[in-house]
């Protein structure tokens, strides 16, 4: 009996060991890449291991998943969670389940630990944020309402809202700090709020249902995708004022047409990404010249966020209805690899 407790001892210690180690394989180790994906309809951020191309963990974060962006220090992801039912744009509201407003808002998520933390505040239904570039606030689109809700980090509460646009969609600080500007995709126009006072500075008109907004490197041009218009409408955000719009094309046309959606800019500026939703390609723009200069096709169904490697050779895009992330090979215009991630991938992240 004694050799016999020994030896289950032995393999308990065996086993215990063994789970340590892959549990602490999953986890990030020094100077490796992760990709957190944002599930909209699981609940769910799926943490992707590049290298392997699989998924090392799935954590739960709260009801339909979407904008995601990484703190500041790159220790927490914040993760825009929403209680509102997914809907097609135009849908018939009396039509659809009641809104959760007690599931709103931002789940902080720590990325050591992989869990969530706390939820943060948000406003009603909220879709898409930005981090202020002093690490102080987080600018929220609440699409519901029409409003940017600004929360104050320090103390944990929202400090306000701003009236902007009907479904707000995409949000991104100005370099400086000064101004916030938000995408309204209901009303096709761009709101600037200074970031101070809450104050609405101006409305630009953009092409139709813009969605995302991202600045170019010098700090003061902003690129802003629109989904119905198949364009990016170029913005010089001193006055505001729109400067044209860059038109999107695919080389093997799908039905729908390009919808551009998510934008990243290579890492030295001279290159915009775009990728076109039901389009299923992925648009690149000479920053220069301001014109298309390529597509790569096929890289996933309904592709929609879309990120960097750390020095700009491999793109990944989280596609929707294919329920999959793509690993792209911009030198090739080949996609690599392809991770299952289930569901319907929103948003995501790259963490260096």
């Amino acid at each position: 009996m004694r050799n016999v407790r020994a030896a289950l001892a032995a393999l308990t210690l065996v086993l215990g060991c063994s789970r340590a180690h892959q549990a602490a394989s999953d986890h990030k180790p020094p100077g490796a890449t992760l990709i957190y994906v944002s599930d909209e309809a699981s609940g769910s951020v799926a943490v992707v291991d590049p290298a392997t191309a699989r998924v090392v963990a799935s954590i739960r974060v709260g009801k339909r998943p979407r904008g995601v962006r990484l703190s500041r220090d790159g220790k927490r992801l914040y993760v825009a969670v929403s209680g509102s039912p997914a809907a097609a744009p135009g849908a018939d509201s009396t039509k659809l389940p009641p809104a959760d407003r007690s599931a709103d808002g931002v789940a902080v998520l720590d990325l050591a630990a992989r869990k969530v933390v706390h939820v943060l505040p948000s406003g009603s239904d909220p879709v898409t944020f930005d981090v202020s570039p002093d690490g102080a606030s987080l600018y929220i689109a609440n699409e519901e309402t029409a409003e940017l809700s600004v929360l104050d980090f320090k103390s944990g509460a929202l400090r306000g809202t701003a009236k902007v646009g009907k479904e707000p969609g995409g949000v991104a600080a100005r370099p400086d700090g000064k101004v916030v500007y938000v995408t309204s995709q209901a009303d096709d126009q761009v709101s600037a709020v200074d970031s101070a006072t809450l104050a609405i500075l101006g409305k630009v008109a953009t092409g139709r249902r813009p969605r995302s907004i991202l600045f170019a490197k010098d700090g003061v041009t902003a690129f802003v995708s629109n989904e119905l218009g198949k364009s990016v409408t170029v913005l010089d955000t001193r006055a505001p004022k729109s400067l044209g719009e860059i038109a999107i094309s695919e080389d093997s046309p799908m039905p729908s047409g390009v919808r551009p959606m998510g934008l990243v800019l290579s890492p030295d500026g001279k290159l915009l990404y775009v990728s076109t939703g039901r389009g299923g390609s992925l648009a690149i723009v000479d920053v220069a010249s301001q014109k298309q200069v390529r597509s790569i096709d096929g890289i996933g169904d309904r592709p929609w966020g879309i990120a960097l490697n750390a020095d700009g050779t491999l793109l990944y895009s989280a596609n929707g209805t294919s329920t999959d992330l793509s690993i792209v090979n911009l030198a090739t215009g080949n996609v690599d690899k392809r991770v299952h991630i289930g569901g319907l991938p929103w948003g995501l992240v790259v963490a260096n």
